[in-house]
């Protein structure tokens, strides 16, 4: 009777393993689809408001990152909707608020670093000292850089995907050196300098766009489109 009841206890734990084992397939293909189409989103909005920049030589522009959620969702709605819905389950509920906790910190850093850096600015111009400006501002690229990273590689670690993983770490770290050493700005000046121009679209739209979409390919579509294709 104990046998059977140790036999029965084994069963009903091989049966809960492999159920978690599918969930987690089941989320790791539709966790790809997305982190797929959010790289590509990321990518192409990028490119647009480098466009934009280019042609209008307003960096106000920038602000349209915040509208890029709101892209997102409504791209991975319209491709997924004659899609059958991921059911519920305690794998696909960790992998989406992770996702959902990222969201708000970006978007509440992004908000702040905008406001606190015109208060630097209004501060720094009312001192006549703008190098208080330079030393002090915000830069929240190399902060979401280093988030996206995180949330990317504990998802990989959730899903058991290497490639997720590894995308999420060289992504984010690679992300945050590359902003906090100040790689566009260095080779903006050397293009200024061979070149002998000064052309603020190109400057200051087109090459920090591509640099974005070069990170978003690494981080995003690049991981998404080998969990897809698995």
């Amino acid at each position: 009777m104990e046998e059977k009841s140790n036999l029965t206890a084994e069963r009903s734990l091989e049966i809960i393993t492999e159920q978690l084992e599918r969930s987690r397939q089941t989320v790791a293909r539709h966790t790809g689809q997305t982190l797929y189409i959010s790289g590509l989103c990321l990518m192409g909005w990028a490119l647009l408001i480098g466009l934009c920049i280019c042609f209008t030589k307003n960096a106000a522009f920038y602000l349209l990152y915040i509208l890029l959620p709101l892209v997102i969702y409504v791209v991975d709605r319209y491709v997924n909707r004659n899609k059958a819905k991921v059911p519920d389950s305690f794998v696909g509920s960790m992998v989406n608020k992770t996702w959902q906790t990222f969201g708000i910190f970006v978007l509440s850093l992004f908000v702040l670093s905008i406001l606190f850096n015109k208060l630097m600015l209004h501060d720094a111009l009312a001192a006549d000292n703008m190098q208080v400006y330079f030393q002090n501002r915000i830069n929240p690229v190399r902060i979401i850089y280093l988030m996206m990273g995180m949330v990317i590689t504990i998802n990989g670690y959730t899903l058991k995907s290497r490639w997720m993983v590894w995308c999420g770490i060289i992504g984010g770290i690679g992300g945050f050196f590359w902003e906090a050493f100040c790689m566009t700005e260095t080779l903006t000046a050397k293009i200024i300098y061979y070149t002998n121009s000064n052309y603020f679209g190109i400057i200051n739209g087109i090459f920090p766009s591509m640099i974005i979409a070069v990170f978003a390919f690494i981080g995003l579509t690049l991981p998404g489109w080998m969990m897809k294709k698995k």
